[in-house]
């Protein structure tokens, strides 16, 4: 009995995975592109703050050291503060709605 339960559970939770999400809304893309443009200016932070570190420690062994024959790096660019885009103009909710799909239920059931 408990293998046929386990059975039935199984089949009816490998149903749920097949689902498909419904596309983003455009305020949802606008603000996954902004998390995005954010990421990656924090990892160009994140890179600058490293090379900044690192000529650091490599001034302080080189000054211990006969410096005879230093190799010239390219220097640390700095990103500069995080400025947003500019979203795009906000689409106008008849816009919207003029391009979702028509709903299947009725507005209105008269009897």
């Amino acid at each position: 009995m408990t293998s046929v339960c386990v059975a039935l559970l199984s089949s009816l939770f490998a149903t749920a995975s097949f689902a498909k999400l419904p596309e983003p809304t455009p305020e949802a893309k606008a603000k996954a592109a902004e998390a995005k443009a954010k990421t990656a200016w924090s990892d160009k932070v994140a890179a600058y703050q490293l090379c900044k570190s690192q000529d650091k420690v490599a001034a302080a062994y080189l000054k211990g050291k006969d410096a005879k024959a230093v190799v010239a790096t390219p220097a640390c660019t700095d990103p500069g503060p995080y400025v947003p885009e500019v979203a795009a103009a906000p689409v106008a909710a008849s816009a919207v709605a003029a391009t979702a799909p028509a709903s299947k239920m009725p507005v209105a059931i008269k009897k």
